[in-house]
């Protein structure tokens, strides 16, 4: 029995399930300070008798195992969150092994396992949502260095057209600051939701998604991509990002069709908490 914690900004989904991706019960907890969300974690997971932990964070998180504050949530500006020694605190409290990465991390493994990318050595998973991240798996390991990838923070051009100041708190015009979920609905005066027939709003979309993309292909040149995230779910974005795309590159590099090249998550919502419990299980082999 292994147990997982996919912890977003908004909500912890916590679950227990098997190396093999099945999952049984889980619970939905709401993201508030840790010292409401952390107790209700801990006893859903007390009751269980797991044997490892696997953590799928938002972050930005410390993942390097030779740092003091490993383990630990860094610089978000998430209330409450800045330095929270998440795993030592699960750790301590369950007394099992704990695996941590990120959570765009932990769904690029769940793809790669058992989802859109099975049978494939690399891969990159993007979520557009309230944020916007990347995880990616190079030959057949996540991709690690330093710290964590943080491809939503990358800096695209504007739009001539765009004058929008930028939601990122700390770039303000990056990728995330210009295409996430918050930033379209402070631009427009409405959630994607309630947007679906403006098609200049998923033109724009769709033109800083591109400019994203080419560079993770030109850098990390994957075997397939998988975009998720609330955003995505509109699925007319898919064309305007791919018009723009093809542009940029240019024949310069030769791809897959792109509807088979870069889709939506195989395993749906499930991939962040399926990966999660992979990452319990490679901490048990640790």
């Amino acid at each position: 029995m292994l147990g997982a914690i996919e912890a977003g900004g908004t909500k912890f989904v916590c679950a227990v399930g098997d190396e093999l991706g099945g999952i049984g019960e889980r619970i939905q907890i709401p993201t508030t300070i840790p010292e409401e969300t952390i107790p209700r974690v801990i006893a859903f997971f007390s009751k269980h008798g797991v044997e490892a932990i696997g953590i799928g964070s938002f972050g930005p998180i410390d993942v390097n195992l030779d740092s003091e504050t490993y383990g630990s949530i860094t610089s978000t500006p998430k209330p409450g969150w800045r330095g929270y020694p998440f795993v030592q605190e699960i750790r301590k409290a369950l007394g099992v092994p704990v695996g941590f990465n990120t959570d765009v991390n932990a769904a690029a493994l769940g793809e790669a396992t058992f989802g859109a990318a099975k049978g494939l050595d690399s891969c990159l998973y993007i979520t557009v949502g309230t944020g916007i991240g990347a995880g990616a798996v190079v030959q057949g390991k996540l991709l690690q260095g330093l710290s964590h990838p943080e491809m939503g923070h990358i800096l695209v051009r504007r739009h001539p057209e765009d004058h929008y100041k930028g939601k990122c708190p700390y770039h303000s015009d990056c990728l995330e600051g210009l295409a996430a979920g918050p930033a379209i609905e402070e631009r427009w005066g409405a959630k994607g939701i309630e947007l679906v027939s403006r098609e200049e709003v998923w033109d724009l979309e769709g033109y800083y998604i591109a400019q994203a993309l080419m560079q993770y292909i030109l850098i990390l040149s994957p075997k397939k991509i998988i975009l998720g995230g609330g955003v995505m779910n509109q699925k007319q974005v898919f064309s305007y990002f791919q018009k723009y795309l093809q542009e940029l590159l240019n024949d310069y590099v030769a791809l897959p069709r792109l509807s088979d090249y870069i889709v939506s998550p195989g395993l749906g919502d499930d991939a962040g908490i399926i990966g999660s419990l992979l990452l319990a299980r490679n901490a048990i082999q640790e």
